[in-house]
């Protein structure tokens, strides 16, 4: 079986959670045997080579319409369908709040995709999506063979903004429980509370900093700022208070030495389909605070302290109750069952089998 994986033309300028798992689940769908070349929206891709296509990010129509013009060749989408409105009609600054309270989700991001494009930070490839941003995205759902959702919530999520009744199976999102890991003999800083994420006001890491003012505790922020959000860094960084700590962006094989030192991890995103790094620092041993935005209920019920996005109290309770709380352990071994690789893999091996037959 050969298939093709197309994803953003920023994939890996700008890397991001889609970036992982769109590399892994290549990797290990290649251990089963089957042939997976990655492609980004802006290539040229010889269709005919491939049993099926593979998009990614249904929030970006612009980038799949483009290729479902060129081939009747069956198409599968791993949605990753995220819903940035709460942050952006209520967190946002500036015009990108105005016109997100003005043209609601869909238009906003619309606007978002045209100004990307007049920037020259992507490519518009399909003339079509200029007629619209949610008629772009169920023209590509109508093409659509079976949707590969991260979760049962993401899958009614999309049935409820657009009424399509598609056939969809959840392949959950992974870490590499092979390098992430707790490890023998290593200290852990109890005191150490640390956050990896690109720095952008959609993390939210000014409400953590805030957050952890009036804690006896460390802050560990890694990660850089993404294109659009350098501002917000500089702001991040004008606010932190002495026991505040940046480090730029890690590779995997140094970020689970913090994870194993730290005591905390804290994610109070505005949304999250998954939060791949909570997934990590839990299987590394730290606890965990998220929000309860998004799709985190079904990743971390049980295994976790949820506070609120919007509330730097709620942020702050909820480190102060993981920091006195016990390990999770349950949450460790269902993150080794479950949220591995090799089981993505071959619950997505499933759905190509499925749709091919």
């Amino acid at each position: 079986m050969k298939v093709v994986f197309i994803s953003r033309s920023t994939l890996y300028s700008t890397r991001g959670g889609d970036t992982t798992q769109v590399e892994q689940t290549a990797i290990h769908l290649r251990l089963l045997g089957i042939h997976v070349d990655i492609k980004l929206t802006t290539d040229n891709i010889e269709y005919e080579k491939y049993d099926l296509l593979h998009f990614f990010n249904l929030i970006r129509p612009n980038d799949i319409l483009h290729h479902l013009q060129k081939t009747n060749k069956p198409i599968i989408v791993s949605p990753i369908y995220v819903d940035y409105s709460d942050f952006d009609q209520h967190d946002r600054q500036g015009m990108t709040r105005l016109m997100a309270r003005a043209f609601g989700k869909h238009g906003s991001e619309y606007l978002k995709t045209v100004f990307r494009s007049l920037m020259g930070q992507d490519s518009l490839t399909s003339f079509t999506y200029l007629l619209g941003h949610k008629r772009a995205i169920k023209a590509v759902l109508e093409r659509t063979s079976m949707l590969l959702p991260n979760s049962k919530s993401e899958a009614g999520r999309i049935e409820n903004d657009f009424g399509n009744k598609l056939a969809y199976l959840v392949i959950p999102n992974a870490i590499d429980t092979e390098l992430f890991h707790t490890k023998d003999g290593v200290d852990r800083n109890k005191k150490q509370v640390i956050c990896v994420a690109q720095i952008e006001g959609r993390k939210n890491q000014h409400r953590l900093i805030d957050a952890t003012k009036d804690l006896d505790v460390d802050l560990v922020l890694i990660g850089r700022p993404s294109p659009n959000n350098r501002s917000y860094f500089d702001y991040c960084k004008k606010m932190a208070h002495l026991r505040v700590r940046f480090i730029d962006f890690l590779a995997h094989d140094e970020l689970t030495g913090w994870y194993n030192r730290s005591a905390v991890h804290a994610l109070p995103s505005w949304f999250e389909t998954t939060g791949l790094t909570s997934l990590e620092a839990a299987a590394c041993g730290c606890k965990l605070v998220v929000s309860d935005n998004g799709d985190t209920d079904e990743y971390f019920s049980g295994g976790a302290e949820f506070c609120r996005a919007n509330s730097t109290e709620s942020i702050k309770s909820a480190i102060a109750r993981a920091l006195e709380s016990d390990y999770r352990s349950v949450l460790h071994q269902r993150i080794k069952d479950e949220f591995n690789w090799a089981n993505t893999a071959k619950k997505t091996l499933d759905a190509y089998k499925e749709v091919l037959s």
